[in-house]
């Protein structure tokens, strides 16, 4: 699959708007290979600098998020995804020493580990924090499931109710890690229960609590949103959780962006989002929100500058402290990223 063809998305050139706005973004891939489906084109660490150089916005720092990649080939499986913080830190180093501009990439790592374990991941969080003593900041243990063969299953049906997870999520609190979770929409009940009996634990919920608008939620958008935002309330109820924005240009989504002879501007974008974004918005409240590019994933359907574009237009009517927060400080506290 083609990460956004550079020719394609130049025929929707735009400038970047307020370029002063500082920005962590902290939701981002590298890999030169994932270990898992879709086999997207690699991207690599300068790859992501000449987006954001090119982008002409104010990207002070990022968070790298696991993607399966870089992953150890001996060794047990359960520390295998060691090898990814470690090659990870590495690049973080290259890019403190300026070498592909002033922005801090991967300020901020987060590995995988399996919850699943128990109490048995202790030693695995202890391999991941001394891969990268200074950036390590937590795991991503995707909980997706669903019926629909349409949907990648990321774990098996009900995984975030099992003892087993909640006893890792526990480790992963009193070691002071985070919990970053992809999932689906029908699944925020689950994650909510999770919250509630592991409130210690700051919990990152991934691309707007996984909206799906594709397989058996295609054409149901009356049911489909409604089912969503009753859930996103509840799991906005748990005051642990926080909430990343954006992520939207992947397929499940159900908008033809990256189907589009010309990619989407950040006008229509914003226009689009809006209605998504704000009921998040008004449900998490900014110091809870983070705006997120999730590339190269969601170049499939548009440009850095058109989707940072798109969430300053739709994010106005907030004031600067707001906005400040939504756009770099919820981010830079959750992921304790100096600024």
């Amino acid at each position: 699959m083609t990460i956004g063809d550079p020719a394609w998305l130049q025929l929707t050139p735009e400038t970047a708007l307020e370029p002063e706005m500082p920005i962590c973004d902290p939701h981002h891939h590298i890999w030169a290979q994932r270990h898992e489906p879709p086999a997207y084109q690699r991207y690599l660490l300068p790859d992501l600098a000449a987006d954001i150089r090119d982008s002409g916005h104010n990207v002070r720092s990022t968070v790298f998020i696991e993607v399966k990649a870089f992953y150890r080939n001996h060794g047990p499986e359960a520390m295998q995804p060691v090898g990814e913080v470690e090659h990870v830190n590495g690049l973080a180093d290259e890019a403190a020493s300026g070498k592909h501009g002033p922005a801090k990439i991967a300020a901020g790592i987060v590995g995988h580990a399996d919850l699943k374990l128990g109490d048995r991941v202790t030693p695995v969080l202890e391999a991941l924090q001394a891969a990268s003593p200074g950036r390590f900041r937590g795991i991503r243990h995707s909980a997706g499931w669903d019926a629909s063969p349409e949907l990648a299953q990321r774990d098996i049906q009900g995984v975030m109710s099992t003892a087993q997870y909640r006893a890792g999520a526990r480790v992963l609190a009193r070691m002071g890690l985070t919990l970053d979770n992809s999932l689906y929409h029908p699944q925020l009940d689950e994650l909510a229960e999770l919250a509630r009996a592991v409130p210690e634990l700051t919990i990152v919920l991934n691309h707007i609590g996984g909206l799906v608008r594709v397989g058996p939620y295609a054409n149901r958008d009356d049911t489909v949103l409604a089912e969503w935002r009753r859930g996103v309330a509840t799991v906005a109820a748990c005051p642990n959780v926080v909430l990343k924005l954006g992520g939207v240009g992947q397929k499940r989504f159900g908008f033809d962006w990256l189907a589009r002879a010309k990619p989407i501007g950040s006008v229509e974008l914003a226009n689009t989002l809006a209605p998504l974004m704000h009921y998040c918005i008004d449900q998490f409240g900014p110091q809870r929100c983070m705006f997120e590019s999730n590339f190269p994933v969601d170049k499939v359907s548009y440009s850095y500058t058109v989707v940072f574009n798109a969430f300053k237009r739709l994010s106005k009517g907030y004031s600067a402290s707001e906005r400040a927060a939504m756009f770099h400080d919820t981010a830079a506290r959750v992921y304790r990223i100096a600024v």
